[in-house]
């Protein structure tokens, strides 16, 4: 279990992390989510040591990291996937790690072949693609055996067939009762991977929830409906005090009724339906509705730009 309470980093002027309280559960995959600069990275330095919190606590395992005999036995991390010396190999990378800890060498063979480094385990880390340096820093991670994990962009670089193994092996990780706890600006891999959310924006924490009541508290579900009578089954809809959208052709959306409420009203008012389709909000839109105002880099489309250049005939 990874445990937070009051946790806070402050560089000069700037908190980067505001008194935030978590806890990461074992068994199950959490995922940490947030717009860029939220705080996240400072926080996962923090579990592991590499930054020294201003205020406030957390500990892994019911201590800090720092005070684990055997860190990568009790943590595994994966916070920058190119931290091997360069002119090293994946092997001889893994069994300088492995001989720190008294991790015996046929473990790092294990981890080579888990992360599907068998073939180049002899080839210098730094002619390694991204996808490759960063099955060598998951290899890392997993070297201990460790209880808990600590991932940051676990899937950044890999091709699908990477991503798809990623997934398998945090979920595997999971149900074996270990603490996972994974960053990702991914939202529909995260949707497959985690059960449980941690949003952070502008240092503090926005929300720790169960992925399906996240999304079901931050973006609203709705029914689509499709009929040819669309506009008489909106005005009913909308006199007994539900809340109808206008869609394409003959559809409408109906917010906070379920598709047995509108088939019934459909059938008491005699309306054909060629379509009644209850619609779950997304990730993503949960997301970007929690975190709208806590964004601090916002790009735009360039159109607005693209007709200033060319005298407003864009």
């Amino acid at each position: 279990m990874i445990e937070a309470q009051g946790l806070t980093k402050r560089y000069g002027a700037k908190t980067a992390v505001d008194g935030v309280s978590f806890q990461v559960a074992a068994g199950r995959v959490t995922g940490f989510l947030g717009p860029n600069g939220a705080g996240k990275s400072t926080t996962m330095r923090m579990i592991i040591g590499l930054d020294r919190p201003t205020a406030g606590t957390v500990t892994v395992n019911g201590r800090p990291y720092a005070e684990h005999a055997a860190p990568l036995r009790q943590v595994g991390a994966l916070l920058e996937a190119k931290a091997a010396h360069p002119g090293r190999s994946a092997y001889h990378h893994l069994s300088a790690l492995a001989a720190t800890h008294g991790i015996p060498k046929r473990r790092v063979r294990e981890v080579i072949d888990i992360v599907g480094l068998s073939d180049v385990a002899g080839k210098r880390a730094g002619a390694f693609s991204l996808g490759m340096g960063q099955r060598l820093g998951i290899a890392v991670a997993l070297l201990g055996d460790p209880s808990t994990l600590v991932l940051d962009e676990p899937v950044n670089g890999l091709d699908p067939d990477g991503v798809l193994w990623m997934r398998k092996l945090l979920q595997r990780l999971a149900a074996e009762g270990r603490t996972i706890f994974v960053s990702s600006h991914l939202m529909s891999e995260m949707s497959l991977v985690a059960t449980h959310l941690i949003v952070i924006g502008r240092g503090r924490i926005l929300a720790d929830a169960g992925i399906d009541a996240f999304i079901d508290q931050a973006a609203q579900n709705y029914v689509l409906v499709r009929s040819p009578q669309a506009a008489r089954l909106s005005e009913a809809i909308t006199g007994r005090g539900g809340t109808v959208r206008p869609d394409e052709g003959d559809a409408i959306n109906v917010v906070g009724w379920t598709p047995a409420q509108v088939g019934e009203l459909a059938a008491e008012l005699g309306v054909v339906l060629h379509e009644l389709t209850e619609k779950r909000a997304s990730l993503e839109a949960a997301f970007m509705k929690l975190t709208g105002d806590s964004i601090d880099y916002r790009g735009t489309d360039g159109s607005a730009e693209l007709r200033e250049a060319m005298g407003g005939r864009a």
